[in-house]
């Protein structure tokens, strides 16, 4: 497999990694407020401003010295989260959680999980340099390609389907960001994202959960009605104000 143009990654950093900011910054926003297209506009627009400044000016150099480059996939679900408050949609006000389904951040947490238990050398599958392989990779990013357009025609999460269709493409046509297929469709920064959702969601059930029960309330009549064939069990006949 061939290695992505060193000119292409310096470009697709800057890109990406103003995303990503955009995304961030426009996730902070209070989630009963509606944010105006101006600000977003601006705020997506200063982010890639800041990006592009040339060397260690750039955040995003030092953003690379620790976490190299994001990967295709990040970039394009805060693609898909900068396009939904930009639409205003519902799913715009749950924060970040809200571009990322919980299958796939189950999916990526599990996989982003066997990928680092496999880099730190507790297991010895070697996932990470197969992402590298001539054959089975390519092989391995069409049955991917294949199954997210299913799921687009499908109407099956087609935002998140369509960003990893984007990151399957930009791998295929560019080998981006750094030539490996893991690397177009994880990052560090998107498996604690997938492990926010899942934890934010776990929050969510065990507070419905703790929440007391409301006590159903006995109908008017219903006390007397319950209480009658009870007594008449026991031998007593109950006592009525009413005489004959």
């Amino acid at each position: 497999m061939g290695l992505p143009e060193l000119s292409w990654q310096f470009v697709y950093a800057r890109l990406a990694w103003a995303l990503v900011l955009a995304a961030l910054v426009a996730g902070a926003w209070p989630a009963g407020r509606r944010l105006p297209r101006r600000a977003l506009a601006g705020i997506a627009a200063a982010s890639l401003l800041l990006m592009a400044l040339p060397g260690q000016a750039s955040p995003a150099w030092h953003l690379g010295l620790a976490f190299q480059y994001p990967s295709g996939m990040l970039a394009a679900l805060c693609a898909v989260k900068l396009h939904a408050r930009w639409r205003a949609a519902p799913a715009a006000a749950s924060g970040l959680a809200g571009a990322m389904p919980l299958r796939l951040a189950a999916v990526l947490a599990a996989v982003g999980s066997v990928l680092y238990l496999d880099a730190i050398g507790l297991l010895t599958l070697g996932l990470y340099y197969a992402g590298f392989g001539p054959r089975l990779t390519p092989l391995l990013a069409m049955l991917l390609a294949l199954a997210c357009a299913a799921a687009i025609v499908r109407g099956r999460s087609p935002a998140q389907a369509g960003a990893a269709l984007a990151a399957v493409l930009l791998f295929s046509l560019a080998r981006l960001p750094t030539g490996n297929l893991w690397d177009a469709l994880l990052d560090p920064l998107l498996w604690g994202w997938a492990l926010f959702a899942l934890g934010a969601a776990a929050v969510r059930v065990g507070l419905r959960r703790g929440k007391p029960g409301r006590p159903a309330q006995p109908q008017p009549g219903q006390h007397g009605q319950h209480e009658l064939p009870a007594l008449r069990a026991a031998g007593a006949e109950p006592f009525s104000p009413i005489k004959e």
